[in-house]
């Protein structure tokens, strides 16, 4: 198989985008990448999106955005995963690039939420969980993530206050985003104080219903400096897991077992290991997913995430940078288009290219994206060239 190079990365705003549809965000977030990496053709196209349908009634989007886009007739494929479906993305076009089925392959992805109410954003969302058995029974995911939250205060003694810490840390990081929905600073009391979804998670423990794209244009690593003008970031590792979608039929509450086995491979195919990754970017979508996700790919120990980041060790300058973008947090959500936006945020910083919320000296990085409450999970290890 062929080495692979990410050449170009595009992305747009996210937030509430009134103005913009699903079709005009993923050309925006895709010409952007393109413009990045000054290639003048595209093989293929891979597309991540979660729930077109539910969330704007519009299936076949493969084709649909090809066309778009003015790439017709070249193959476009769409991918779903939940709230992976960009990070499954992005694994199918390395392994496109990297078997010789095509040399230059843009991956694109899109989620347009806003264009309906509440409650059928909360059904469209809930779709990513068993639906006999969770769905059935009422349980939205603000519930599945409160069940992990109070298992892992048991088990571990994480505490209110180290939850609430993931969020200020990432408003922090956020409020130096220019695309981040909220780029706000906050307080623990503010967290702390804030309305209750599912206790013990209140709203600021929770990632926000979001618009948004993005999108990175792929190519062998060996021609990647003769068909783009970017400094080139390698796909060092890949890794995808899966788990059981119910909660209760996992051994463990307090675990993202997916995630660590996707992280597993992804460190094998690298040959790097959790302490030779400079900034990372998780899937916070509760503040104790960001915890437990930072235990699942080996940055701390089960049981010391919350402490480590309360400690300061997750924050820009500290010992491992989580969450550069604001995560989803802060940043924004579109909830298929999430796991690319992680891989723009991580090449920007490999090519120096984040200003204010620019982690020094990052030259490895790490993604994490998962779907649902990590049914799901896909890995990338991603390294300057």
């Amino acid at each position: 198989m062929r080495d692979v190079a990410i050449i170009g990365v595009g992305v747009t705003k996210c937030g509430e985008l009134w103005d913009k549809s699903l079709r005009d965000l993923y050309v925006e977030a895709a010409l952007k990448a393109i413009r990045d990496s000054g290639v003048d053709r595209l093989d293929s196209m891979v597309v991540g999106c979660m729930s077109s349908g539910l969330f704007v009634g519009q299936e076949h989007l493969a084709p649909l955005l090809a066309d778009y886009l003015g790439q017709c007739p070249i193959p476009s494929t769409r991918v779903e995963s939940a709230c992976a479906s960009g990070g499954v993305a992005m694994r199918t076009g390395f392994l496109e690039v990297a078997s010789g089925v095509s040399d230059v392959v843009l991956v694109g992805a899109v989620e347009k939420m806003t264009d309906v109410g509440g409650d059928e954003a909360t059904y469209a969302l809930a779709t990513a969980a068993d639906q006999e058995w969770e769905g059935f029974s009422g349980v939205t995911f603000p519930g599945l993530y409160a069940m992990m939250a109070v298992s892992h205060m048991e088990q571990y003694g994480t505490t209110r206050e180290q939850m609430a810490a993931v969020a200020v840390k990432n408003h922090e990081s956020g409020s130096k985003n220019p695309n981040a929905q909220f780029p706000i600073r906050i307080t623990i009391d503010d967290v702390l104080n804030s309305v209750k979804v599912a206790d013990p998670l209140r709203i600021l423990d929770c990632s926000p219903i979001s618009d948004g794209a993005a999108a990175a244009i792929l190519c062998p690593a060996d021609v990647a400096s003769q068909l783009g003008k970017k400094q080139p970031v390698k796909i060092l590792g890949i890794g995808h897991g899966t788990d059981t979608i119910a909660l209760h039929s996992r051994e463990n509450l307090a675990e993202l077992a997916s995630a660590g086995r996707a992280a597993q491979k992804a460190y094998e195919m690298a040959g790097k290991k959790p302490a030779d990754i400079d900034v990372a970017e998780v899937h916070d979508c509760f503040t104790i997913s960001e915890i437990m996700a930072t235990e699942a790919v080996g940055f701390f120990e089960k049981g010391k995430g919350g402490p480590a980041v309360e400690a300061g060790e997750s924050a820009i300058g500290g010992r491992i940078p989580v969450n550069p973008s604001g995560g989803l947090k802060s940043k924004g959500h579109p909830v298929g288009a999430t796991g690319v936006a992680q891989v723009v945020e991580i090449v920007e910083q490999l090519c120096g290219e984040s200003g204010e919320r620019q982690v020094q000296g990052a030259r490895t990085g790490l993604t994490q994206n998962m779907g649902g409450t990590g049914a799901s999970s896909v890995v990338h290890i991603l390294e300057a060239m």
